[in-house]
């Protein structure tokens, strides 16, 4: 017995499957970036939340190493503490470059924390 039946139905699933697979293979770099973001912005408030027992070098090396073990760009690393009489503000200001199909995409981030004590 012969099936009458095309094949477009597992043409049409293959492609699907392709669209997925680079639809998670591109999502994982701009996933991992804004990962990191999070991360290393969880970091700094928790230096913020510390920073009467710690001086600004510190907490700047703190951070900077923090950074460097999520390999994240050299922007990163300069991170800018500001005190006030009973406050802290840290912040930092990086780029990260995103290689998308076709083209590659620099993303601005400015992760910061404040804090009293």
């Amino acid at each position: 017995m012969v099936s009458n039946r095309r094949g477009a139905t597992k043409l049409g699933c293959l492609f699907a499957l392709l669209v997925l697979a680079s639809v998670i293979y591109f999502g994982e770099k701009l996933g991992l970036a804004a990962y990191n973001y999070f991360v290393f912005r969880d970091r700094m408030e928790t230096e913020a939340r510390f920073a009467s027992h710690r001086t600004d070098a510190v907490i700047k090396r703190r951070i900077a190493e923090f950074a460097d073990s999520l390999g994240m760009p050299e922007g990163a690393r300069n991170i800018v503490v500001r005190r006030g009489p009973h406050s802290i503000y840290i912040y930092a200001d990086y780029y990260e470059h995103i290689e998308l199909p076709l083209f590659v995409r620099e993303f601005h981030f400015t992760p910061s924390a404040t804090g009293a004590f």
